[in-house]
C-alpha cells in the first residue's frame, strides 16, 4: 500500500475553483468518511486551507484510489470530473512524501516560509487521529512532516520575508495608506487568522481596533487580549459592520464562511456616513471569498485578496533561504523513505528468525527423544551451540538484507527473503506490530 495525494492549491487553480473546492470541518469529515467507504483506500486525512484542499490517502491500488477521491471531491465541489482534474494534481508513493514535507515547510504557500500552514498539517493530523481515519502510514508521515516543517523554520531563515498572509497583507495596506500607527482596524472574524492578525496590527501601532464575529463572547475574548497589550478595542456583532467601517482605515476579515460576508452594501453605507472622502483597505483572507468582489469597484476602496498576495514580491523568501529549506526537506525525504523500507524489511527478518529459533527448538526436542540419557548440562552446552551457528549464519545476511532496502528500490528484498526461506506471509504479518502512538507533539505555534 502507499500515500495517495489528490489536491487543488493556488499554484494550480484559480481563487474561483478553490472556493468551490473549500470546506469546513464538517466538510472534511464527510469527504473522509466517503473515500474510506470504498475498499481500495485504508487511511485518509483532509488538508484544507485558505490556498488549498488536499486529500492524502493509503490506497491499494493507484488507480482505483484516484478514482474514488477524484469522484468524491467532485461530487462536494459540484464540479464536473473533467472541469476538476484540469486544475488538480496528483501525487504518489515518494512523490507524494516531498509534497508533504514542502508544504508543511511553507515552500508551497502562498507566502512562501509562512509559518501558519504548520498549524493547518497539525490540525489535519489531529482531527484525522481524533476521527480514527489514520493509521500506522499516515499516523508516521504527519509526524515527519511536522518535525521538517519545524527543522525547517529553525535552521533557516525561510520566513524573514513574512511570517504570515497577514504580514504581507498588512504590508500592501501600509504601501498604499502609510503608517498604520494611530489609525483604525476593523477584524471580522475571531478564530485562528483573526487572532494573528490582531497581533500584528497591536504592533503596527494602530490606535484602535475593532473585533466582529458572528459569536460575540468570542469577540470579547480577543477583544480583551488585545486591551492588555495596551491597544483600545472592542467587540461587535456582524449587523454593527457598516457604522464601524466609517470610521476604519483598515478592514482584515478571515471567516470561514461559505459565502460573502461583506456586502456591497455594508460598505457603501459605511463610507456613506463619513465626512470625507477617504482610502479604505480591505484584506479580503478568507477562502472562499469574505467580500463581495464588487467592493473592489467603489471609489476610495482598495481590496487585497488572495490573488494580489500571491503576485507580491515581498511574499517570496529569499532563494538562498528557499534553497536551504529544500536541501533539508530532500535530505529528510531520503531519510524517511530509507526508514521506510527498512522498516518494511523487519518483519520479513524477524520472521526469518523465528522460523530458524522454531527450527532449533524441533532438532533439539528430536535430539532429547533420540538421547533421553543426555545429562542437562551436555543438552544445554549442545543446544547453545546450535544457537550460536544459525545466529553466526543469520547475521550477516540479516543485517546486509537491512542495508540494502535502505537504498532507492530496496523493496523487493523483504519479498526475495520471503520466497527463499519460503517464509509464509502470514507469520511476517503476525511479527508486524500494528499498534501506534495515538497522540502528536505539539509541534507548533505560530498561529
Amino acid at each position: 500500500m502507499s500515500v495517495l495525494l489528490f489536491g487543488v492549491s493556488h499554484r494550480s487553480a484559480p481563487v474561483s475553483v478553490l472556493e468551490q473546492l473549500s470546506t469546513d470541518e464538517s466538510d472534511q469529515a464527510k469527504i473522509v468518511d466517503k473515500v474510506l467507504q470504498s475498499s481500495l483506500v485504508t487511511e485518509a486525512m483532509v488538508l484544507s486551507t485558505c490556498n488549498r484542499v488536499e486529500v492524502y490517502a493509503v490506497v491499494e491500488a493507484f488507480h482505483g484510489g484516484l478514482s474514488v477521491i477524484g469522484q468524491v471531491l467532485s461530487e462536494h465541489s459540484g464540479m464536473g470530473l473533467g472541469d476538476l482534474t484540469k486544475y488538480a494534481y496528483v501525487r504518489y508513493a515518494e512523490a507524494a512524501v516531498e509534497h508533504l514535507f514542502a508544504v508543511a515547510s511553507g515552500l508551497d504557500s502562498a507566502v512562501i516560509g509562512e509559518q501558519q500552514v504548520l498549524g493547518q498539517v497539525r490540525r489535519a493530523y489531529a482531527t484525522a487521529e481524533a476521527n480514527h481515519t489514520v493509521g500506522r502510514t499516515l499516523h508516521e508521515l504527519s509526524q515527519r512532516a511536522l518535525s521538517v516543517g519545524k527543522r525547517v523554520h529553525t535552521e533557516t531563515g525561510i520566513d524573514a520575508a513574512g511570517a504570515s498572509v497577514v504580514s504581507v497583507a498588512l504590508g500592501m495596506a501600509e504601501n498604499k495608506l502609510g503608517s498604520l500607527a494611530g489609525r483604525t482596524a476593523v477584524v471580522i472574524g475571531a478564530g485562528a487568522m483573526g487572532s494573528l492578525a490582531a497581533k500584528h496590527l497591536t504592533r503596527a501601532g494602530l490606535d484602535r481596533i475593532h473585533i466582529v464575529n458572528r459569536s460575540l463572547p468570542r469577540a470579547k475574548r480577543l477583544a480583551a487580549n488585545i486591551r492588555d497589550l495596551g491597544v483600545e478595542a472592542h467587540a461587535f456583532p456582524f449587523d454593527h459592520l457598516p457604522p464601524l467601517l466609517t470610521d476604519a482605515d483598515v478592514v482584515i476579515s478571515c471567516t470561514g464562511a461559505v459565502r460573502p460576508v461583506v456586502s456591497l452594501a455594508d460598505v457603501h453605507r459605511g463610507l456613506a456616513h463619513g465626512q470625507e472622502l477617504k482610502q479604505l483597505v480591505i484584506c479580503d483572507l478568507g477562502m472562499p471569498r469574505d467580500v463581495d468582489p464588487a467592493v473592489a469597484g467603489l471609489p476610495g476602496v482598495y481590496v487585497v485578496d488572495m490573488e494580489r498576495i500571491q503576485r507580491e514580491p515581498s511574499a517570496r523568501a529569499a532563494a538562498s533561504d528557499a534553497e536551504a529549506a529544500r536541501a533539508i526537506v530532500a535530505a529528510e525525504v531520503a531519510n524517511y523513505l530509507a526508514g521506510q523500507r527498512m522498516a518494511e524489511v523487519t518483519p520479513t527478518v524477524t520472521a526469518l528468525r523465528q522460523r530458524a529459533a522454531d527450527v532449533v527448538e524441533a532438532e533439539l526436542l528430536r535430539l532429547d527423544n533420540r538421547l533421553p540419557g543426555l545429562d542437562a548440562t551436555h543438552r544445554d552446552e549442545v543446544a547453545k551451540t546450535v544457537r550460536r551457528v544459525v545466529d553466526k549464519l543469520l547475521h550477516a545476511p540479516t543485517v546486509r538484507v537491512k542495508q540494502l532496502a535502505s537504498a532507492p528500490g530496496g523493496d523487493s528484498y523483504a519479498e526475495a527473503l520471503r520466497e527463499l526461506f519460503e517464509l509464509d506471509q502470514q507469520a511476517v504479518d503476525a511479527v508486524a506490530g500494528p499498534e501506534m502512538p495515538l497522540i502528536a507533539p505539539d509541534l507548533d505555534k505560530a498561529e
